[in-house]
């Protein structure tokens, strides 16, 4: 319930303080006094769309704060719960600054808020029926969601929407996987042909180095092997080696006769026999190791070369010859398991779209139900409002299937018996028509009053006796709940519980809107204004007192 509502420096208003009760509550005054304002500023601390220039000439900001009283249970408590923004005894805060500049700044119980979260809280303590939504009752574009927010079968709906997303994912799947199969047969004999080629050749992740760096080897092994061996005959045996030993074997002979002259030359040579067989061995040792197969580097070089060839065939490094034959492979086993894997995807398409079949007939049958309980519904509110001969109904087409269901829902009416039910905009007069849109909102709006309805002019067009009935049904409503109504009708403002008037006045040349509570005295003029204009007679006053003692 909305308890308070102070604004500070909005459009015409300075500031103003006003204290809402439980029940109805009735906002009265001349056309152009401010009514709206006030609808525009509390949607403004609520979070709605609405005009963008709200701050008042020469006020460097505007601001609205909201006082409401939430009985437990209350579904803005959760949403406060999930923001983490404590809730103490029930009580809400809402405030909020529009800056001159535009910048809108929000805070719920003292604590900073983003809009969404100020949204999210606000659909759940606010419910508005303006002048401006007569459209969406009276376009059947809109019947089927209101029909759903009658029954409550949003959850339905969300269910049957998501499992049609389900039904078209599967059979993107499906004509994906056809697209992909019916493109692998178009290449499947190059498919089969690169398989076969490099299987043959069977290329491995790093043999194009390892083959390089072998030919590159064996190429230079090529160009030095004679020299070594040269090198190496002259230090073997019969080399080198051999003229020294024959050497050593002559001074050997002459070493006796000189007593000890030649013993140095003697070691010394024997170092160099010595050093002449470790030469021999590590050159040996060196041509062991560039021995090769006269073909090999043949060979090596027709693989590499075949490699590399290859891998300017399809396009990628030679390294990534290995990864492309697996991933070829792959292709073909596709191929090869193409129709098993179509027939599961089918059964998957299949069973997607009867699951959303099956939720769209349970939705359907739901709205049906639902139907005939709005139409009962609306039976009984237009009876009060004097259109008890008047029928209205809910009718059904076949919809093109879809995340709404398969229905279309269209609201009907006949206004007098046995004439044919037409749309509510061609069939009904304007005084009928503001009664059914009446009824369809009182139909369609939350019966557990945890949220503040307001109605804006909902009783325009009508008047007299029928004036009367619409403000009594508005009565009814607000018990054990509250209602707002802003109304030009002296009949719907003599029922009210509370009554406000707004008024316009110019001070120190600037125009100011204010709203005034009316004691009994105040209100019997006000109602005597709305029914007799500016010149208020005794006789205007009297049938004031009258409405209000009615």
């Amino acid at each position: 319930m909305l308890r308070a509502l102070e604004i500070r420096n909005l459009l015409i208003i300075d500031h103003l303080e006003l204290e809402f009760q439980p029940g109805l509550n009735v906002l009265t005054g001349e056309t152009g006094a401010g009514k709206s304002i006030l609808l525009d500023s509390l949607g403004f601390v609520l979070g709605w769309r609405g005009r963008a220039e709200l701050v008042r000439a020469g006020a460097p900001q505007g601001e609205v704060t909201a006082e409401f009283e939430l009985p437990e249970g209350h579904g803005a408590l959760a949403e406060l719960e999930d923001a983490g923004i404590p809730a103490e005894d029930g009580e809400l805060l809402l405030r909020r600054v529009n800056t001159r500049e535009g910048r809108k700044t929000a805070w719920i119980n003292g604590r900073r808020a983003s809009g969404d979260v100020l949204r999210r809280v606000s659909e759940h303590l606010v419910e508005l029926h303006g002048q401006h939504d007569d459209r969406g009752l009276l376009d059947p574009k809109g019947h089927r969601a209101l029909l759903d927010a009658f029954a409550q079968l949003e959850g339905q709906r969300d269910k049957v929407a998501g499992l049609w997303g389900a039904a078209r994912k599967a059979n993107r799947a499906l004509q994906d996987a056809q697209d992909t199969l019916a493109a692998l047969q178009a290449e499947e004999d190059f498919l089969r042909h690169a398989v076969a080629e490099l299987d043959a050749l069977d290329p491995q992740p790093g043999e194009d180095a390892q083959l390089d760096a072998a030919r590159r080897q064996m190429q230079a092994a090529e160009r030095v092997q004679s020299d070594i061996a040269r090198a190496h005959e002259m230090l073997s045996a019969n080399g080198a080696e051999a003229a020294v030993s024959e050497a050593a074997r002559w001074l050997d002979g002459a070493a006796t006769a000189l007593d000890g002259q030649l013993d140095g030359a003697l070691d010394a040579v024997g170092r160099a026999i010595e050093a002449l067989g470790d030469a021999e061995a590590a050159v040996a040792a060196v041509l062991e190791g560039m021995a090769f197969e006269p073909h090999a580097l043949e060979t090596t070089e027709e693989r590499l070369f075949a490699i590399r060839a290859l891998a300017r065939k399809h396009d990628v490094a030679s390294d990534a010859l290995a990864e492309l034959a697996t991933e070829l492979r792959a292709r073909l086993e596709a191929i090869d398991g193409g129709a098993e894997g179509l027939a599961e995807q089918t059964r998957a398409r299949d069973a997607a779209h009867a699951a959303w079949a099956e939720a769209a007939e349970s939705l359907s049958a739901a709205r049906k139900s639902a139907a005939q309980q709005l139409d009962k519904a609306m039976a009984a509110e237009l009876a009060p409002l004097r259109m008890d001969r008047a029928v209205f109904t809910t009718t059904f087409a076949p919809a093109a299937a879809g995340p709404d269901g398969i229905d279309e829902v269209t609201f009907a009416v006949a206004t007098n018996p046995g004439a044919p039910a037409g749309p509510l905009n061609k069939i009904a007069s304007g005084g009928e028509l503001s009664r059914f849109l009446l009824a369809l909102k009182v139909c369609l709006t939350s019966k557990t009053g945890a949220r503040t309805l307001i109605f804006d002019e909902i009783d325009r067009g009508v008047g007299g006796a029928t004036a009367d009935a619409v403000g009594r049904r508005l009565k009814a409503l607000a018990e054990g709940g509250q209602v707002l109504v802003v109304t030009h009708s002296p009949q719907v403002a003599a029922l009210g519980g509370h009554h406000w008037r707004v008024e316009k006045h110019v001070a120190e040349g600037q125009t100011l809107s204010t709203v005034v509570g009316l004691d009994p005295s105040a209100r019997v003029d006000e109602i005597a204004r709305m029914l007799a204009g500016d010149s208020i007679t005794d006789a205007a006053r009297d049938a004031a007192r009258a409405l209000l003692e009615g």
